[in-house]
């Protein structure tokens, strides 16, 4: 259907000029513009087929069948009348009159005359018609026209592309394709598109085959208005706990992005600690404790005995499931940790989302050194776009009231809070395709939890970016930049962060692949693949 609608539109618009002309442009002087170029540029159709546009210019016998301008005989020439209609030279030059007209009829047929400055008057008055003040319509019009033929020269091209790439299997171009029309609300491309889409994707395929299954499944959701539901769907059918902690093992192993987060937030908490003996770190999202096993051994060795640590770990429900039960397996793992190092701890258990953090919560004491820790947190606070508490921001004024010596900040580097669907889906495809081909290299394709660790760990968050909106779109990355205003916003300074600790993180991507690149810019780590950042870190005081 929508190919005979462009393919009426075309045929209308390429019809020899010149027909058109002859017999319509005599009439120019009665072009109402608002009637005609007010549209506003609102597509092809609204420009060209307005009826009472087209009476105006010429009669059309049928535009609906074939498209065509049926331009009754108009001849070639064409001259005007006293009253300003257009009348053919040839009509006119074929009525005779005789010399000895009585009645002294007036040639009205023809604007020819035999006083030649009334003649030279005439055409006076024609110039005038032809190229005085109207003249500039002629440039609207020829300016349309030519607007329309690029607009349907633009869209056959695209056309053309996807079939190519749907013949080609170019699956990153179909998606962007999918994803577009769905944003322009077109359903019968976006239908049509998907249901290709569902032969060319896999969990077991190539890196961009798999991404693209669970991209898709975002895109069905969205269209559906049910990511929210696919969302709580996919957390209600986990595994069990032990499974789903061995596949955020295994994703922890092959990926260096958590230990290269959290080894330089710890050699930033370490640094700012070295000369501190009662220390309190605030993690705002604790999960299992793995970050702090390092660093309760670095302080074990510390010259001069190790001070005393106290953790207070927050964390909300959704985390324990993995876990197996609530915070207190977390402070029982660490304090039995600390006293094998025989490092003297305190563990304090908030189990409490981010959002309802309040002072009391925290359990700060005087005399003690204060760290807090935000890693991969922050991106799950809402902010002012969502809600007018803005509890991003709020906690970092809450911490920033504490006093404390150091605040640690990793997050992935990715623009996805505010951005519109359609620049948000592009964004999070070039992210996640930098993320699962880089798990393609260090986990085997043949790897049997391969699917089950992308699916239960990176999957559920891809959906949520695409599909969802409002507080139901709880995946809202942003990048450093953006980060840095907010922290100076609360009124925080930049702390740099250790040398020592940068040349132990580019020692452990030895044991990855070359792909993946460290880079400090502006007192901030970022660890990337290729030429993709993916991951961000920072202190702060």
């Amino acid at each position: 259907m929508q190919a005979s609608e462009h393919h009426r539109s075309s045929s209308m618009y390429y019809q020899p000029m010149q027909q058109v002309e002859a017999y319509c442009m005599p009439q120019y002087q009665a072009l109402n513009h608002h009637q005609y170029y007010n549209d506003g540029g609102h597509g092809i159709g609204s420009r060209f087929s307005n009826q009472s546009s087209s009476e105006i210019y010429c009669t059309l016998e049928s535009s609906s069948a074939t498209g065509s301008f049926n331009v009754y005989n108009s001849p070639s020439t064409v001259s005007f009348s006293p009253n300003g209609s257009p009348v053919s030279l040839q009509d006119s030059q074929s009525q005779s009159y005789p010399p000895d007209n009585n009645y002294g009829s007036p040639m009205s047929g023809s604007c020819i005359t035999d006083d030649l400055s009334t003649f030279k008057h005439k055409l006076r008055e024609l110039e005038s018609v032809m190229f005085g003040p109207d003249c500039d319509n002629l440039d609207s019009y020829d300016s349309s026209f030519k607007d329309a033929t690029d607009f349907m020269s633009s869209e056959m091209d695209s056309w053309r592309q996807t079939m190519v790439a749907i013949s080609c299997k170019n699956l990153k171009h179909v998606l962007v394709v999918c994803a577009k029309a769905i944003a322009e609300n077109d359903l019968l491309m976006a239908q049509w598109l998907m249901d290709e889409l569902r032969q060319m994707v896999s969990v077991s395929g190539e890196p961009i085959q798999r991404l693209g299954a669970y991209m898709l499944e975002g895109l069905v959701a969205r269209l559906s208005s049910s990511g929210s539901s696919i969302y709580r769907a996919l957390r209600c059918k986990e595994p069990e706990s032990a499974e789903l902690l061995s596949y955020m093992h295994i994703l922890y192993e092959v990926c260096p992005y958590f230990k290269f987060g959290y080894m330089s937030a710890n050699g930033a908490i370490a640094e700012a600690m070295k000369d501190e003996d009662r220390v309190h770190i605030i993690d705002f999202q604790i999960s299992q404790g793995s970050q702090w096993i390092t660093l309760i051994q670095a302080f074990a060795a510390r010259p001069g005995g190790p001070p005393h640590i106290r953790i207070t770990g927050i964390d909300d429900s959704t985390s324990a499931y993995a876990r197996g039960g609530g915070l207190h397996i977390v402070g029982k793992r660490l304090s039995k940790l600390a006293e094998h190092f025989k490092v003297p701890f305190e563990f304090h258990a908030a189990a409490i989302s981010g959002c309802d953090v309040q002072l009391h919560n925290l359990g700060v004491r005087p005399g003690e050194a204060l760290a807090v820790n935000f890693a991969f947190m922050l991106h799950h606070m809402p902010d002012e776009s969502v809600s007018t508490l803005n509890h991003r921001d709020r906690l970092l004024r809450l911490v920033k009231s504490l006093s404390p010596k150091v605040v640690t900040l990793v997050e992935q580097e990715s623009n996805t809070n505010t951005a519109a669907f359609f620049p948000r889906f592009l964004e999070t495809m070039d992210y996640y395709t930098a993320m699962f081909e880089s798990i393609d290299v260090t986990l085997p394709r043949e790897h049997k939890e391969r699917i089950n660790v992308e699916q239960h760990c990176l999957a559920r968050d891809l959906v949520n970016i695409i599909a969802c909106e409002g507080v139901e779109r709880v995946e809202r990355h942003e990048v450093l930049g953006k980060w840095r205003s907010r922290f100076a916003m609360a009124g925080f300074s930049p702390y740099p962060l250790s040398s020592l600790v940068n040349g132990t993180i580019k020692k452990l991507l030895d044991n990855y692949s070359d792909r993946y690149r460290l880079e400090e810019r502006d007192g901030a780590l970022y660890l990337g693949w290729m030429n993709r950042d993916l991951v961000a870190s920072c202190a702060w005081k």
